[in-house]
């Protein structure tokens, strides 16, 4: 028999229930996905769930739910009891084929899998990996639906692992449904903004549960009755409930549906049924309210030691408050009937004895050892006590639960536990003594720390400035011993940290102020050393003062020779410190980042030996993000000498052992983007758009989205969809780019609206952002894609010199002047950069309305330079140029050669408009592009000769005898001639009859 109040048959949900079915299949066999159901409270989500876990039939279904602990959200908990059941239901059979050296990642979040490993800069990453291969794994053979519910009170880590599980899915057999309250939801509530985005997601659905109508509302009533409401009653039921079924469950209860008495608010409807308990019933129901924090449920132990009644008196409360379904039993403790009747109870509850039994429960789960998952103690115990006001033993909690949070790499979780210590600080007298000795500023910079590593940049920044405050308000006469100095220097690189991640110039002026305060000698100074070198690096300007004590800064200077001296330093501190893993870290990084440095400047054998050196250290270290790092910088100026081939090789490698070791969403998006470029530079242009459109996928950061974005705008204008290389750059601003110090991102944004540009013949708008470019940007930072962005600058010089030059003279010449300057002033290093060398003086020489002859000796040279490398469309491009160059010249010996070569190419990559543009410039000088074919080309039109028939389209297009010229690579008198005998073969009067009669014969379009 049902409990009072619960209906025995499920009501109204059967469309839901099949959809939801409907769904549970397509992910087991076709692609893993999620259901995101959401509805008021009440309204029969928990209710609906619980049918389709009866009915889903094959695979298995886990559960979790999330906590309503306030700030003191425990990280992971709806994930953590997902994989504790897998855990006991599986062994450790699956877990253990995830350990990387026999180490457990996930015993970060399940302490029965031993030791969490210690934390590494990736570990998160890692951690996300990994639960995501285990439970792709675990459904493999039949398919494995999990649970979510209460996702309303989701801390900031489970929102986080489940966005990444929904970005992340890769092969079918996944099932994920999650419920929410929409009516909790207020406007800056962070699931309200989260879910928009989910949506847009392909692998998620959305679902939103309404209340039942009025024959719903009839028919669940009389499976609680028993019998049928008279039609009165019912309609008086649907009226005050509005088709909610908690509250049809609760108000069918009353004995008189029809009565004044029955209650009117949705609190006193829910507490309806405690008020027919006895005193001591109520008293156990209120107790439980203060412990069940674990979605509604608390263990029968528990609540016997907090209530402590006698057994028998005990056991009677109990069967009264589980007959009147206030709480259900659930496995060996209780769970409220729904969240909000324990919400409703519990806010029922006096001051003193909110305090009291707040109080008791915290310590009792010190008396009750195991009575909860060691994972939930602190955390549990910290809401306990703040809830009642012992402030110390608040502060002390507060700091376990986030040194727990923290090797859980629960980021925003530790930040606000952290930060719940520095508000109780000065109320409580001993503070740092319940911290472990920790000073104040220590914990702001702690705080700050898990700020900066959850994304947090700004409050990280306040953190900061709230510990170097603390500090400068302690120090005295101590003020220069090492520890504060240290203090201070790690709070101001962690604000320096803060500001990269605003792209904030501050940012790196933090790290060289902490680095004029630490302690040369302390540990941890390699490290600063090599983040401020790797910075350095990768901007565009070195803002450092001369008080800093680097060499190397001055204006003139490259950021690579600045990078160069940090680095060493790095190096040479970080090896006089021994085998400390962190300074071991420091040295590896250190170490690739000299190499890159010597590597810009094309110094490629000791750059590459020293970036090798540090891949060889990670690799030792067992420490794959950086093993990652360094193939992919290697990798990028394997390119620039032409070692494409090289370069795929280690890329593809690298991805693989990053898919292997769990580091798919750290670096997997970076060693992607490398792919697509290096794909795109060797005309593998559908590898390169597959690659950016499955890494589009795996949750870029913004800047690597941008590398992405601006891959798939440069290969779709190659394959000539100019709308889809617009949608792929929506999202860009060349222009706001140039204000950043990034260098890298400046480059690709600007060389891939530029693309954009010519494609539209917007060549103001190109000149343009040229010009601020070349202004304002330090090209020679980095000559790679500096000199990639000077050919596409001069090619824009070169289409304005040559269509409408008497509209933009001015503009265009100033440009052409800063290109010249860059071109004479930029080092090259290797046969790509030479190439592009190479292919813009021939540029500038054909805007430069140069004597053909040398126009084509630049152009032959172009051709040679890029013969040189693998880049096969841009030698496809300079052998058309070089076409035209020749016939401009009356030098037809290549042309042919040229034109059929560079037609062959285009066509084997898919580049469409460069294909076109080689069948165009064939037809007009009457070459066969397929020489060995035995058939002849059909017959021109009307009995033209085939040069006729070209003249005739040009008709058809308004063209004058000088354009024509032009076009066919003739002279105007020879143009003059054909009009003249097309008009005669075709017996008509004049240019305007020709042009209409070439569209006639389908010369041109209508």
């Amino acid at each position: 028999m049902a409990p009072i109040g619960t209906s025995p048959v499920f009501v109204g949900r059967h469309t839901e229930l099949r959809a939801l079915l409907d769904h549970a299949h397509r992910a087991r066999t076709e692609a893993s996905a999620a259901m995101l159901i959401g509805g008021d409270a009440g309204v029969g989500k928990s209710r609906l769930v619980r049918e389709f876990a009866a009915q889903v039939g094959q695979g298995r279904l886990v559960s979790g739910g999330c906590l309503e602990l306030g700030v003191d959200g425990l990280p992971y908990a709806p994930f953590v009891a997902v994989l504790r059941h897998l855990l006991r239901d599986l062994g450790r059979a699956p877990f253990d084929a995830l350990a990387l050296d026999g180490e457990h990642e996930l015993a970060r979040l399940l302490p029965e899998l031993g030791h969490a490993p210690a934390e590494r800069r990736e570990a998160r990453g890692i951690l996300f990996e990994q639960v995501l291969r285990l439970l792709t794994s675990v459904s493999r053979s039949d398919g494995l639906t999990i649970v979510i519910e209460d996702l309303h009170w989701a801390d900031n880590a489970t929102r986080d692992l489940l966005v990444f599980l929904l970005r992340n899915f890769y092969s079918p057999g996944l099932q994920v449904v999650a419920t929410y309250r929409a009516d909790d939801l207020h406007r800056t509530h962070p699931l309200r903004r989260l879910l928009p985005e989910l949506e847009r997601l392909r692998s998620v659905t959305r679902m939103e549960l309404g209340p039942l109508d009025r024959e719903e509302v009839a028919e669940q009533a009389a499976a609680i009755r028993g019998s049928a409401l008279p039609p009165d009653e019912a309609t008086a039921l649907y009226e005050r409930t509005g088709g909610n079924p908690l509250f049809v469950e609760s108000l069918t209860d009353c004995s008189t549906i029809l009565s004044d008495h029955v209650p009117e608010t949705t609190r006193e409807l829910l507490l309806a049924s405690l008020y027919k308990l006895d005193d001591q019933a109520r008293f156990v129901v209120r107790v439980a309210s203060v412990g069940a924090v674990s979605g509604g449920q608390i263990e029968h132990e528990l609540l016997a030691h907090v209530a402590d009644l006698p057994e028998s008196e005990l056991d009677a409360a109990l069967h009264a408050v589980v007959d009147t379904n206030v709480l259900r039993v659930e496995g060996t403790g209780y769970r409220f009937r729904h969240a909000l009747l324990r919400e409703a109870v519990h806010s029922e509850l006096l001051p003193g004895q909110h305090s009291r039994l707040h109080l008791r429960f915290a310590e009792a789960l010190d008396a009750l050892p195991g009575v909860i998952p060691a994972d939930r103690l602190a955390t549990e115990q910290a809401h306990h006590f703040y809830a009642a006001s012992d402030l110390p033993r608040a502060l002390s909690a507060a700091w376990s639960a986030a040194r727990h949070a923290s090797d859980a790499l629960a980021y925003a979780e530790e930040l606000l536990l952290l930060e719940r210590v520095l508000e109780l600080w000065d109320r409580v007298p001993d503070a740092e003594e319940r911290v472990m000795g920790n000073h104040r500023s220590d914990v702001a910079s702690l705080a700050a720390a898990a700020a900066v590593q959850g994304g947090q940049s700004y409050r990280a920044r306040e953190l900061c400035d709230m510990g170097l405050a603390e500090l400068s308000e302690d120090a005295q006469e101590d003020a220069q011993d090492d520890e504060t100095r240290a203090r201070r220097g790690v709070l101001m690189r962690r604000r320096g940290q803060a500001g990269i991640q605003l792209a904030d110039p501050t940012g790196v002026a933090d790290l060289v102020e902490a680095l004029n305060v630490y302690p040369p000698h302390a540990r941890g100074y390699g490290y600063l050393l090599s983040l401020l070198a790797r910075e350095v690096l990768l901007r565009q300007s070195v803002p450092l003062p001369a008080a800093s004590g680097v060499r190397g800064t001055s204006e003139e200077s490259h950021g690579s020779s600045t990078a160069i001296t940090l680095a060493t330093r790095a190096i040479r501190h970080s090896e006089g410190m021994g085998d400390h893993e962190d300074d071991q870290c420091a040295l590896a990084d250190a170490r690739i980042t000299l190499g890159t440095a010597l590597l810009v400047q094309g110094e490629f054998t000791e750059g590459r030996a020293a970036v090798e050196e540090g891949i060889a250290l990670a690799r030792r270290m067992h420490d794959p993000s950086l093993e990652a790092r360094g193939l992919i910088n290697l990798s990028h100026y394997l390119r620039e000498i032409g070692g494409h081939d090289e370069a795929l090789g280690l890329l593809e490698r690298s991805l693989e052992q990053i898919r292997e070791t769990g580091l798919m969403s750290l670096h997997g998006t970076y060693t992607a983007i490398n792919i697509v470029e290096t794909h795109l530079e060797l005309g593998n242009l559908e590898a390169a758009r597959e690659m950016a459109r499955t890494s589009l996928s795996w949750s870029p950061t913004p800047l690597h989205r941008i590398c992405l974005s601006t891959a798939m705008a440069r290969v779709a204008l190659l394959q000539g969809d100019l709308d889809a290389a617009r949608a792929a750059a929506a999202n860009l601003d060349a222009r706001g780019e140039l204000t950043t110090e990034r260098l890298h991102t400046v480059q690709v944004s600007v060389a891939t609206e530029l693309g954009l540009d010519l494609a539209a013949n917007d060549l103001t708008a190109a000149l343009d952002l040229a010009l601020s470019t070349l202004r304002g940007v330090r090209l020679d930072r980095s000559p790679g894609y500096s000199w990639m962005l000077l050919d596409l600058v001069a090619e824009a010089v070169r289409q304005a010199s040559a269509d409408g030059a008497e509209q933009q003279p001015p503009l265009a010449a100033e440009v052409r002047g800063l290109v010249e300057e860059w071109a004479a002033d930029l080092t090259r290093f290797g046969p790509v950069q030479e190439a592009y060398r190479r292919s813009c003086v021939a540029r500038l020489a054909e805007a430069g309305q140069l004597a053909p002859d040398k126009v084509l000796t630049a152009w032959r040279e172009a051709v040679d330079g890029w013969a040189a490398t693998p880049l096969r469309l841009e030698l496809s491009g300079a052998r058309l140029h070089a076409t035209e160059a020749a016939v401009a010249a009356n030098d037809r010996s290549d042309v042919d050669a040229w034109v059929r070569a560079a037609a062959a190419t285009a066509k084997e990559c898919g580049a469409a408009i460069l294909e076109n543009r080689a069948a165009d410039l064939a037809r007009r000088l009457g070459i066969s592009l397929d020489a060995s074919a035995g058939t002849a080309p059909p017959a021109p039109p009307a009995g033209l000769t085939p040069r006729e028939t070209e003249v005739l389209r040009l008709l058809g297009r308004g063209y004058t005898n000088a354009e024509i010229a032009r076009e066919l690579f003739i002279a105007a008198k020879t143009a003059s001639v054909h009009v003249s005998n097309i008009l005669a073969k075709l017996d008509l009067p004049n240019r305007g009859a020709a042009g209409a009669r070439a569209r006639d014969l389908g010369l041109i379009d209508h």
